[in-house]
């Protein structure tokens, strides 16, 4: 019996989990799951005899060493912050391990300890990252293999709600943690390339400076700059590339609306409000504004900001009850971001029948025997529910598939890696094929920087 244990049952669990249970019987795999609080472990193990739950506090090293130990295979599905104890664990036991994360610097330097014990420790192999990394280099090393150039790459990835779910004002719910969608952009100024030229936007100008898309089907998008679209430059072979930017995908209109919580402070997470515990939904937005003795709170804020009263980003905000004098926070000490989190919660948490889409977006453009050419390949994948979500499903299934690879020596090249090679994006995109994970596609006349002048 081949035991995986996998750490962290939260909102992206439920699909690796099922994929791995649906497994279980023909590659003989037993799956640990382990939380501080397993109740939702349980729900998602339904009683399976190939699986069981355990309470695990990945902050007691015992617990966790002994966990750890006992097992063929590690996946990490923690906060990010929390995985390099998990992995130092895991090297010291000789286990590999499996992370949607981004590579931090703490595990990148366990590269080499990895390397000579021939583990794998294989990060950001979500959907981004991850399925974005896998769909956009099979493209790359096509272009590449004939011998062509890219000159433009363009990624957009956005978690969303599904055009049936979608009855709120934003066009938003949350798909995922609502407090990365919260601090979005925040920490350090976005920047790219566009058309041979380094661009630099601050965070308080980040929603004002959107790019629009359109996926068939589907109908319009906007997408506002990550921080930093560089990082991959040399990791994709970017080097020669005149534009290379990185976005996240939002509804027309989110951002617009998104910046006025930027403009009054209220996504800052860096203090605490006082006597936020007993303060109203209303207190909060009036704690940002300037004092009146006779002006409401909702025309000091139409006066600071320049809302017309007809104007839709009104009635975005008036659809979030953030006026309500009777709503209490409710929390003790908590910054401005905290509280922002807790008040949209309210309106953006999906219904148990509601369905989220995953929405992605490469522009690749590339020379090849002097002439210029553009793919754009997009792919939409949709939820079934509040639990088997679509960012579960494009999260977790390429964290399970890997897992399984690695245990049946399918990717064997050990170290700290990303899903960049062949030999992993590979054998993992054609399998999400089968599960409705599919990009399309699309040859578009090429008209951005043209090195050749034609």
């Amino acid at each position: 019996m081949r035991k995986i244990l996998i750490i962290g049952s939260g909102k992206s669990t439920a699909y690796l989990l099922k994929y791995l249970l649906d497994k279980a019987l023909e590659e003989n795999l037993f799956i640990i799951v382990g939380d501080i609080n397993i109740k939702n472990a349980l729900k998602l193990i339904n009683n399976n005899k190939s699986a069981q739950a355990i309470v695990l506090n990945v902050f007691e090293k015992n617990s966790r060493q002994k966990a750890i130990k006992n097992v063929d295979i590690v996946i990490s599905m923690l906060p990010a912050s929390m995985h390099i104890e998990v992995a130092k664990d895991c090297i010291l036991y000789n286990k590999h391990m499996v992370t949607a994360s981004y590579v931090s610097p703490e595990m990148q330097a366990l590269n080499q300890k990895a390397k000579a014990k021939k583990l794998i420790l294989m990060n950001e192999i979500g959907v981004d990252p991850g399925i974005d990394h896998m769909s956009a280099m099979q493209v790359l090393d096509q272009i590449r293999d004939q011998g062509g150039e890219i000159i433009l790459f363009e990624s957009f990835t956005g978690g969303l709600v599904a055009p049936e779910s979608d009855n709120n004002l934003w066009n938003y719910k949350f798909t995922w943690n609502p407090r990365n969608v919260v601090v979005a952009g925040q920490g350090g100024t976005a920047k790219f390339l566009q058309e041979g030229t380094y661009k630099y936007i601050p965070y308080h100008r980040l929603f004002r400076r959107t790019e629009f898309l359109e996926v068939d089907g589907f109908g319009k998008f906007e997408a506002y700059a990550n921080r930093d679209s560089l990082k991959y430059q040399n990791i994709y072979g970017l080097e020669k590339a005149k534009t290379l930017y990185r976005g996240t995908i939002r509804r027309i209109g989110f951002s617009r609306a998104w910046n006025i919580f930027v403009t009054l402070g209220m996504t800052d997470d860096s203090y605490t409000i006082d006597n936020s515990k007993n303060m109203s939904y209303r207190d909060f937005v009036n704690a940002f504004l300037p004092y009146s003795p006779t002006d409401s709170v909702e025309l000091k804020l139409r006066h600071a900001l320049k809302i017309d009263q007809d104007d839709m980003v009104w009635n975005k905000l008036e659809e979030l009850d953030i006026f309500n004098p009777n709503k209490k926070i409710n929390l003790e000490k908590a910054t401005p971001a905290q509280i922002l989190e807790k008040i949209l919660l309210d309106s953006w948490t999906l219904s148990p029948n509601d369905k989220d889409m995953l929405v992605m977006y490469h522009k690749i453009g590339y020379t090849l025997n002097k002439k210029s050419y553009q793919i754009d390949a997009t792919m939409v994948t949709l939820g079934e529910n509040q639990t088997y979500t679509a960012m579960a499903k494009t999260v977790g299934l390429p964290v399970a598939m890997a897992t399984l690879a690695i245990l049946n020596k399918k990717i064997t090249t050990p170290g700290v890696q990303i899903p960049i090679t062949k030999e992993v994006y590979q054998p993992i995109l054609k399998e999400l094929k089968n599960f409705g994970i599919v990009f399309n596609e699309k040859h578009v006349p090429y008209l951005g920087y043209n090195p050749l002048n034609i």
